[in-house]
């Protein structure tokens, strides 16, 4: 059970949170073993965590808030203001509930003595292991500015790097979303009346007309059946994509994909060097910091490349050396990797493979851009000459005939 209290401690400053207790007495225990001297203590009310729920699912939280949010707090940690205090002013200034309902938890258990990164970790729906790491790392370093500058700089690249995938896809998917939905009410509800008059011709028609028209046919009586059909096979792909084996399945295809699979190989090495550089530049040891970047690669064929970097380098081995082995990773990069630990500049290196390969994301998701105009032109010309050569066509033929 979770209770609301009030307490005051031994130097009579008032205490406010919530506590986990099996009752009552239980919850006065607990506090007066912290040194708090309750004043009130209250069953905290469903309908409170009804509200977080309810909030959650409809604000959630956004990479762009999370990155605004920790830019803010190494501000003010900066200007060495009390972090509870840092997190209640940084919390006024957002507009998400659910985030301010979260932030305000955080600072209520760090009140009651619980460190930043613990206070973090009870929500790991909100903050990554990497962040709550980087965090822990800085409390016991004493240099907690830094790491939460660190972790906004992470989520920051992060964040341009998903928004320029985005923006890249944006373009081709409305013209193909717009084209495919033109293209269903021309053939269910203009391509019968068109050819309508054809068949009341009477007359000797070629294969492809008679095809389009049997097509018109069955979609103007079954269009609904045929809609039905692609609406589950979009639900089926995306239920199949958002399942363990289906996730796994179309990760390593979409690396297989010309021009796609490289630009998303070149994001998961940009992702695996940034952050791995932000999290030894922390003072997170190698192998934790393989293992953290693990989770958050978010590719399986790469978690698998890195986790065996990890156990390699538990047993002595290198990274470099796992890296050599797979063919993800460029034999460039692996080259770098081993220079950096050789020269003991690991972090530094990791920085630069980043930034490289960042730049060449940037010229892909441009150059993707301008190639996709031409294709999805070719996709309409080759759309719009179908109905002209099988409808349009024929009837210019008969015509001339007449």
């Amino acid at each position: 059970m979770k209770f609301l209290f009030k307490a005051k401690n031994d130097a009579g400053q008032i205490r406010e949170g919530i506590i986990e207790a099996m009752n009552w007495e239980s919850a006065a225990k607990i506090l007066g073993k912290n040194g708090l001297t309750p004043i009130t203590i209250k069953e905290q009310v469903e309908s409170q965590a009804l509200l977080k729920s309810i909030e959650k699912i409809w604000e959630g939280i956004s990479q762009k808030e999370l990155m605004i949010f920790f830019r803010q707090l190494a501000t003010l940690i900066e200007a060495h203001v009390a972090i509870v205090l840092s997190l209640n002013t940084v919390a006024e200034q957002s507009d998400n509930k659910y985030f301010q309902i979260i932030i305000k938890e955080v600072s209520d258990d760090i009140k009651d003595g619980m460190s930043f990164a613990d206070a973090l970790e009870k929500h790991s729906d909100v903050f990554s292991s990497l962040t709550i790491n980087m965090i822990r790392s800085g409390e016991v370093s004493g240099s907690l500015d830094k790491s939460v500058s660190f972790v906004a700089d992470s989520i920051e690249k992060n964040y341009e790097l998903a928004s320029k995938i985005k923006g890249a896809l944006y373009y081709p998917i409305f013209v193909l979303s717009v084209a495919f939905a033109v293209g269903f009410l021309v053939v269910t509800f203009i391509l019968p009346k068109i050819t309508l008059l054809i068949k009341d011709l009477n007359v000797a028609l070629p294969w492809y007309t008679a095809v389009l028209i049997a097509v018109g046919d069955f979609m103007a009586q079954y269009w609904w059946a045929v809609l039905l059909a692609i609406i589950a096979a979009i639900g089926g792909f995306i239920h199949y994509i958002r399942s363990e084996s289906g996730q796994r399945e179309w990760q390593v295809i979409v690396l297989k994909i010309p021009v796609i699979g490289t630009l998303a190989r070149n994001i998961y090495i940009t992702r695996l060097a940034d952050n791995l550089s932000v999290l030894l530049n922390g003072g997170i040891p190698v192998v934790h910091a393989l293992s953290i970047v693990s989770e958050v690669i978010g590719n399986q064929v790469f978690k698998k490349i890195i986790v065996q970097a990890a156990e390699d380098v538990k047993v002595g081995g290198a990274m470099s050396t796992t890296f050599l082995r797979t063919q993800e990773i460029p034999s460039i990069v692996s080259q770098m990797v081993r220079i950096g630990e050789e020269t003991g500049t690991l972090s530094q290196v990791l920085g630069s493979v980043g930034k490289f390969y960042g730049r060449e994301v940037d010229a892909t998701t441009k150059n993707l851009t301008a190639l996709m105009e031409p294709v999805l032109i070719v996709i309409l010309g080759i759309g719009v000459g179908i109905l002209t050569v099988g409808v349009l066509m024929p009837i210019y033929n008969i015509a001339g005939q007449m």
